[in-house]
């Protein structure tokens, strides 16, 4: 038995759902359609680079779920599932997950988008334990601050050891699947780094290391 660790967007997705809830966001006029747009193009630019600013990234993606009630945000995620991640959801990934649970591997998402975007994403893989990005709380509504390290780079190699300590947990044998260059700290620390539809700067890497490289869709 060992942990399984899946990337989610772009790996068990055929897509981002980070730049997806921003569009779905426009396409429904919560956020300014033009400006906002743009502004997301460019961050999903830059995360492809490896030269994303996750401060302020994530400043610009949290700010619209404190301007709304839960209420609502949930209502939305739901449209929001329907709409943009159905469609991108991946059957060959969700083999695999399924091959980890029947072999008695613990089984984890851990991605860089927030949680209240992510969580449900990652049930219907049927995988209920989640390391993401926290929105920070205040008064059961959303601040639009984060909550503790962004779950980002090294930020992702923190929390899982964190949660490794405090689930008794260990990373001999562990996999990790992932598409992003962004993920290099953490694709290096486990013993099974696995390359799902990578990324340029990645699939290089994972040439001059051996890695084996996979494609769900």
């Amino acid at each position: 038995m060992a942990l399984a660790l899946f990337d989610l967007d772009k790996t068990l997705l055929g897509g981002d759902s980070d730049f997806l809830w921003g569009e779905f966001l426009s396409e429904i006029g919560v956020v300014d359609v033009g400006e906002y747009q743009t502004q997301n193009q460019k961050f999903f630019d830059d995360y492809a680079k490896g030269e994303l600013n996750i401060t302020k990234y994530l400043a610009f993606c949290l700010a619209p779920l404190a301007n709304h009630s839960i209420k609502q945000l949930n209502k939305w995620h739901q449209q929001f599932m329907l709409e943009k991640i159905q469609p991108i959801f991946l059957e060959k990934a969700k083999k695999v997950v399924d091959m980890h649970k029947k072999n008695g591997d613990r089984v984890l998402v851990i991605t860089a988008t927030n949680s209240f975007v992510t969580r449900p994403i990652a049930q219907i893989y049927g995988i209920n334990e989640l390391l993401a990005t926290e929105p920070e709380m205040v008064n059961g509504e959303f601040s639009g601050k984060v909550s503790g390290e962004p779950c980002f780079q090294i930020g992702k190699v923190h929390k899982l050891q964190k949660w490794c300590r405090e689930n008794n947990e260990s990373l001999s044998g562990a996999y990790f699947y992932s598409d992003s260059c962004n993920d290099l700290p953490l694709l290096e620390l486990v013993e099974n780094p696995i390359v799902v539809h990578g990324d340029k700067i990645l699939l290089n890497i994972a040439k001059q290391k051996n890695w084996q490289c996979m494609d769900w869709t």
